[in-house]
């Protein structure tokens, strides 16, 4: 008997030992629980993208839903810029942010002559909620772009431009088909094709703004007026597909 109470007595004392044990290893694991992040996430800092010229070459190429924002002056800006890029001076940068309002949650490459005033751009664009912007590092004197000297309109400057020149031409480039399912008011039609064969239908005195379904016939057609000496020339890099245009039929 003497025996057995031995061996209950250590049983008890085990099963007393195992359990305490037991309740400190989960308290010790309790805390060990890693805390949510969601502090970190929420203090992480904005920032933006450096990139090179040939990865943005390369964006420009696969996208066509990219902003290019030339952050250097205007004299600077008409002497050469990348296709489909519009200027706004790195200055005007922050009171112009309105302008650039629908680009919040799209793609935006900023880029200057050497890679600084589009840092200071860049950074302004990150501070205003800009979600994607890349600083392209590479400067239009450090890469080889391909420049047009045309001027590059988003599509609210475009409605500005022709509500502010009633003498402006308002070219669409596009075939017949695609004009008469719905235009621009007063706007004139011709294809691309025989833009270079009907120049004399167009005047260098005034402004001629271009248009199109996505930018791309319209760039184009700018390319070709000003390699015949037309000045004054603005080209829509959003279409009438990708922006709400009052049309007429």
């Amino acid at each position: 008997m003497k025996i057995n109470k031995n061996v209950k007595v250590l049983l008890v004392g085990a099963i007393l030992t195992l359990t305490v044990s037991s309740l400190v290893g989960c308290g010790s694991k309790s805390e060990e629980v890693p805390k949510s992040n969601e502090s970190t996430t929420q203090n992480q800092e904005k920032t933006y993208k450096n990139i090179s010229g040939s990865e943005a070459e390369k964006i420009m190429k696969d996208s066509n839903d990219t902003l290019i924002l030339d952050v250097r002056d205007a004299k600077e800006y008409n002497e050469g810029h990348i296709v489909d890029a519009i200027n706004i001076p790195v200055d005007e940068v922050e009171k112009r942010i309105d302008e650039l309002e629908s680009f919040k949650d799209k793609t935006v490459l900023v880029y200057c002559k050497s890679g600084k005033r589009s840092i200071t751009a860049s950074e302004i664009l990150v501070k205003n909620n800009f979600k994607d912007v890349s600083n392209v590092e590479d400067g239009v004197s450090e890469y080889e772009y391909d420049l047009v000297e045309y001027t590059d309109l988003t599509a609210s400057q475009f409605e500005k431009m022709i509500s502010e020149n009633s003498d402006a031409i308002i070219l669409d480039p596009r075939d017949k088909k695609d004009f008469s399912k719905g235009h621009i008011e007063n706007s004139i039609n011709i294809p691309l094709s025989e833009i270079e064969s009907r120049l004399d239908e167009l005047s260098k005195d005034k402004p001629v703004l271009i248009y199109c379904n996505v930018g791309r016939k319209s760039a184009e057609a700018a390319n070709i007026l000003q390699n015949n000496g037309f000045s004054k020339v603005y080209n829509a890099i959003d279409g009438v597909k990708e922006y709400d245009f009052k049309l007429v039929k």
